[in-house]
């Protein structure tokens, strides 16, 4: 069976957290007196990895994924061998190229020219090596006009193109990349994938930590799922990009149900909403604003309709995140301690820059009031939920007629919705592209 070109037999790397106790005390000194575990208290300890075994065969191109401080780059510094494990053993076959900071091995006071061959060397290439390769490198690290400029004077953009220029022509066995792509712009973007693409051909190794799911399912291998210092999934990129993001999307669930939770707090402290003060002495948060739209986020109404309970639902569960063309079900849990016989029901959707993307109400859509009396439910369903991805929030109202407020809630309500297309704008409508013979194109995998 073939060697793995990279094998990590559990591996455990721990930092020294600061506390007040024992300030003295360090990694080295509870390692070289034997006493890890009694010098070094659980809540003293940080495990940037935890146990992680993982083998990559040669040739494949492999993903980390995952939240960040996740401990993904700590295992990239690990395999680079910029970092030792705490435990563990960490075994690379093949000459190793590692692009993991930005500028990471440039000296900053002398120019491009000399950071290439230095660079070079520190990777193992001759210096005639360098020489020969010299040209290629400037010319794809589109620095031509500045290689003889000292480093310091570069941009960030600068940086990176130099260093993953110089990182792809040592012509490694083994190349490690850290989200470094982010910082060029498309074009070079486009050509750094391409090397990606030469590397795979040639049979290379690419370890590569990115937040970008799409590269990791159109270029990877395999993926591996990084979660606080342990590995949660391992294997079919789509499958476990898939884990991860519903792993994300529970945890966006909560955060979202939290912050709500907090802002209808706030609010409901700036006046009291309960029954006994709605019949006994209706109260008003404050002075409703001239311009709706443009209020802070806030609870107002003189009442007696209240409404108690917002939910948003899909499929008739309690949900903050959705796919765009989900379904939403709006639920208002509304009350009144005595019957009314004016009343209307509002629902407005702002985007995160306070946009109104769509506002509705009953009277607007030509329900005639009758009867409202002790408790019930209001329910605003959208069979397809054909927003862009973004932020949105949610006003809800019940008003009279004329526009009396009985209860607003302002921006008190939010939810998420997520799309594999980034298009741009709100709204995102249902359609379709066609074109004639003389125009070819064909979708792209997904």
């Amino acid at each position: 069976m073939t060697e793995p070109a990279i094998a990590l037999r559990d591996v455990t790397k721990l930092y020294r957290r600061y506390a007040y106790r024992r300030q003295f005390s360090t990694l080295k000194s509870a390692l070289l007196k034997g006493s890890l575990a009694s010098e070094l208290e659980p809540n003293e300890v940080l495990r940037a990895v935890d146990g992680v075994s993982l083998s990559v065969t040669a040739g494949s191109t492999v993903g980390l994924i995952g939240r960040n401080g996740s401990g993904k780059s700590t295992l990239l510094k690990l395999v680079a061998g910029i970092t030792k494990p705490t435990t563990g053993t960490v075994d690379v076959r093949g000459r190793i190229s590692a692009l993991i900071e930005l500028g990471a091995g440039f000296h900053p006071e002398i120019s491009g020219r000399e950071n290439i061959f230095i660079n070079g060397v520190m990777l193992g290439l001759a210096k005639r090596e360098i020489a020969r390769r010299f040209d290629e490198i400037v010319e794809f690290a589109e620095l031509e006009d500045f290689i003889d400029s000292p480093v310091k004077t570069y941009s960030s953009g600068m940086y990176m193109r130099l260093g993953f220029a110089v990182a792809v022509h040592v012509d490694p066995d083994v190349l490690l990349v850290d989200e470094v792509l982010a910082v060029g712009d498309e074009g070079f973007s486009l050509k750094c994938l391409d090397k990606f693409a030469d590397f795979k051909r040639r049979g290379k190794t690419i370890l590569l930590v990115t937040h970008s799911l799409s590269l990791v399912e159109r270029y990877c291998d395999e993926a591996v799922w990084v979660d606080a210092g342990r590995t949660r999934g391992h294997g079919d990129p789509r499958q476990v990009v898939h884990a991860y993001t519903t792993d994300v999307a529970r945890s966006e669930e909560r955060a979202l149900a939290s912050a709500d939770r907090k802002a209808q707090a706030a609010a409901g402290a700036e006046g009291d909403t309960t029954q006994e003060a709605v019949s006994e002495q209706p109260v008003v948060a404050r002075e409703p604003p001239g311009d709706m739209f443009r209020a802070a986020e806030g609870r107002w109404g003189l009442g007696p309709v209240r409404i108690d309970r917002v939910t948003l639902e899909r499929d008739g569960a309690e949900a903050h995140v959705f796919q765009s063309g989900d379904r939403l079900a709006i639920r208002l849990a509304v009350r009144t301690p005595e019957p009314v016989h004016d009343f209307v029901f509002g629902i407005s959707i702002f985007n995160a820059e306070g946009v109104c993307c769509y506002g509705t109400n009953t009277d607007i859509e030509e329900f005639e009031p009758v009867e409202l009396a002790g408790a019930g439910e209001v329910t605003f369903a959208i069979d397809s939920l054909d927003l862009v991805e973004g932020t949105y929030k949610l006003d809800v109202a019940a008003h009279t007629r004329q526009g009396l407020q009985y209860d607003y809630h302002r921006l008190l309500h939010t939810f998420r919705v997520k799309s594999r297309t980034k298009d741009a704008g709100i709204y995102r409508p249902r359609h379709r592209w066609s074109f004639t013979p003389a125009v070819r194109l064909t979708p792209r995998r997904t």
